[in-house]
């Protein structure tokens, strides 16, 4: 019965059937940048690839950019949020302490059948979220999910460090995924997550959890922002991006010839061209906006899949590759056909 029962879960798959993105309206270019802190649109531009990035205001929470980015994944999906069962929000930078950000969505979604959680893997969240997702569709258990990455980084952003302030943006991206058993479809083939605790100080933001609580002053004034040992994630991240997506080529049963886009995560475009050129991917296979967004963490995956679809870059049937590296340390991938 066991065996009948495990055989009937594999038939179902996980697609994406809708997806959104939302950032607010806010723009802040290199030269506003440059009139805040010792920096220039040239050097910013060289050693990260960035121009601009979008800042929220104070009423433009994480659920609030979550909502947007739902509202429009669904619409694109023309699925109600009353038939979701279930909502992820990937998130660093959450609405509050408690309760997760997830439940200010599904409230203002009225996703009122759906169980919600919140999920941290910094910037590998967004992968993390959709491997979950796709066990709970996969083994039958759920029909619809609502996926999100979401992050107002800017607002734990050292504005006087101008190694790091020139890098983060705010917004949100979301993803439809429903449950199939058409065999033609294959939606989500492959996930890969992998994490590294003892490095975590390479990537962190120590304010305010039970180690640096908000009653106790902080060691350092600066440990209530994000602090990010740069030249050490650069060569970490592009090794662990190279080996995770030539990882699961291998399990799928590919190369890297099959790859219609590779979506990385947009932390900073130089590790992107690096890993790319490493795994001779041409340009025109790499979808990269970051000089348009910064490093939303958790956000820029969906956010890129959202703008590459919308730009005719992606079709129905090509193979999609999500790669992320990130605080944790963490590393993952999704393989999807679309």
């Amino acid at each position: 019965m066991d065996r009948k029962a495990n055989q009937s879960a594999h038939q179902y798959r996980a697609i994406v059937t809708g997806y959104g993105a939302f950032v607010p309206p806010k723009k802040l270019t290199n030269d506003d940048l440059a009139s805040m802190v010792d920096t220039s649109d040239e050097w910013i531009t060289e050693r990260t690839g960035i121009k601009t990035r979008y800042i929220s205001n104070d009423n433009e929470t994480t659920a609030y950019l979550a909502t947007e980015a739902s509202k429009r994944a669904l619409e694109q999906a023309g699925l109600d949020a009353k038939q979701l069962d279930l909502i992820i929000v990937a998130t660093v930078t959450p609405e509050v302490v408690f309760p997760a950000t997830a439940c200010f969505v599904q409230k203002d979604i009225g996703a009122e059948k759906a169980w919600v959680f919140d999920l941290n893997a910094a910037c590998c969240g967004f992968i993390y979220s959709l491997a979950t997702a796709q066990q709970f569709l996969e083994t039958g258990r759920y029909k619809n999910a609502l996926v999100i990455g979401a992050e107002t980084l800017t607002k734990i952003t050292n504005w006087q460090d101008r190694s790091s302030c020139i890098l983060f943006g705010d917004g949100a991206g979301a993803v439809v995924l429903q449950r199939s058993d058409d065999a033609k479809r294959r939606g989500i083939i492959y996930s890969t997550m992998s994490s590294d605790g003892t490095i975590w100080e390479t990537l962190n933001c120590k304010a305010y959890g039970s180690r640096y609580p908000a009653s106790k002053e902080p060691e350092h004034p600066d440990d209530i922002y994000m602090h990010i040992d740069g030249r050490q994630v650069y060569q970490l991240a592009v090794r662990r991006i190279v080996e995770t997506v030539n990882e699961s080529l291998e399990h799928c049963g590919m190369t890297i010839d099959d790859v219609d886009m590779l979506i990385p995560h947009q932390m900073n475009a130089r590790i992107i061209e690096s890993a790319s050129k490493r795994l001779n991917l041409p340009e025109e296979k790499i979808y990269v906006n970051i000089q348009d967004y910064g490093n939303t963490s958790a956000a820029s995956i969906p956010i890129a899949l959202d703008e590459a679809i919308r730009r005719g870059k992606i079709k129905q049937g090509d193979i999609i590759v999500f790669v992320s590296f990130g605080a944790g340390l963490t590393w993952g991938a999704n393989v999807i056909e679309f």
